[in-house]
């Protein structure tokens, strides 16, 4: 019997133990992940908030309707075409004002490159590359998907920060097997864009790695915010110079979305506009992770035009429309039930002004950062009604 006993102890201390090593150890990872917000921080931080429904418009003090009409200081044609020069005077320095009006400037183009990444795809005729040089030898790749039997319709998808447009395959090909052409774009520094390795007077040289770096860059006669714009209004310049599109669409998630807000507010030559999990206003920015990157917290931009002016500036315009999607349990940012404070009235502003169309849709569908197949399909169907 004191045998017994004394194997069971020997077979309970090992035990007791590894519990209490596996006990520190999860301890610890979870200190370490929750300091220093490490994989899988944003699942679990995001999971938190869906579980207790933190993002609503409750936790937000900024509610009242009223307040949020004063923010949009839009009341006429006059006032969008002075917001858009602002934004065209922001963007490009002034020597370059009437060369981006005048839409001069093209890209170096290959035509019908070979890329594996691609060859499953369908519908495909060719893919030619357009590449854009910009100052400090930035640059942006862009791919051209020129389907084997076309519609004459051209969207353009944006990925955003999570980096190439590879990721954004299905959409591609969703749009593809519909007979769009399709130009997808990545944001600068991301996917096949270069990350040049620059020197800065006092401070030496950096590679730049990241957008937060591209302040760095700020001067009286440049701003690097144009980096994020340029090649948009270059790679449509070619399209307008080279093919007979009866209509261009925009798609972007995230920081793509983003892109797809400023962008359709500043070029009229974007008919729809679809901005995925892109960008919320100001004042409904209560999470620490719905602030966003060096480009959408940039203050000097967002005092002149806001978000809610740059949503009326992409929508407006002869048939024309500015559709925000925001997946309802997005793991990444912009979740929740806060559009409701402004849905409405931007829509009244878009009646008032007479002329294009404003609307948020919510997908309800999955719980990721993503473009899901319930999106493109409502994407498509919107596109469709107007033509």
């Amino acid at each position: 019997m004191l045998n017994a006993d004394r194997k069971t102890n020997n077979v309970k201390k090992p035990l007791l133990s590894l519990l209490i090593i596996s006990f520190a150890i999860i301890f610890f990872l979870g200190v370490y992940v929750g300091l220093y917000k490490i994989f899988p921080y944003e699942v679990l931080d995001s999971s938190k908030d869906i579980l207790f429904e933190q993002k609503t418009i409750e936790n937000n003090k900024f509610v009242n309707q009223a307040n949020v009409y004063s923010l949009i200081k839009i009341d006429s044609k006059s006032d969008i075409d002075q917001k858009r020069d602002f934004l065209i005077e922001y963007f490009w320095d002034v020597g370059s004002f009437q060369r981006v009006k005048d839409k001069s400037q093209l890209p170096e183009v290959e035509i019908k490159i070979s890329d594996s990444s691609y060859k499953d795809f369908q519908n495909l005729k060719r893919i030619d590359r357009l590449t854009v040089e910009m100052e400090y030898g930035i640059n942006s790749v862009s791919y051209l998907f020129i389907p084997e039997q076309s519609n004459e319709k051209l969207i353009l998808y944006h990925q955003g920060h999570g980096g190439d447009f590879l990721l954004g395959k299905d959409t591609i090909q969703f749009f593809l097997d519909r007979n769009f052409t399709v130009l997808a774009m990545a944001m600068p520094l991301l996917g096949m864009n270069n990350q040049p390795v620059i020197e800065i007077d006092g401070l030496g040289e950096m590679k730049l790695i990241s957008h937060k770096k591209l302040r760095l860059l700020e001067a009286n006669n440049f701003n690097p915010m144009k980096l994020f714009l340029e090649p948009v209004q270059t790679n449509l310049n070619f399209l307008d110079k080279e093919y007979n599109f009866k209509r261009y669409s925009m798609i972007g998630l995230s920081g793509g979305g983003w892109t797809t807000v400023v962008y359709s507010a500043i070029d009229e030559r974007i008919s729809d506009s679809f901005s995925v999990g892109g960008s919320i206003p100001f004042y409904l920015r209560v999470d620490s992770r719905d602030m966003g990157d060096y480009e959408q917290t940039n203050i000097e931009l967002y005092k002149n035009v806001n978000y809610l002016e740059l949503y009326v500036l992409g929508a407006y315009g002869d048939g024309r429309q500015h559709i925000q999607i925001f997946n309802k349990n997005d793991p990444c940012c912009f979740s929740g039930n806060g559009y409701e404070t402004y849905e409405f009235v931007i829509k009244d502003k878009m009646s008032q002004l007479g002329k294009g169309t404003f609307q948020i849709l919510i997908d309800d569908t999955h719980n990721e950062h993503k473009i899901s197949d319930h999106t493109l399909k409502l994407v498509y169907e919107m596109i469709s009604l107007v033509n």
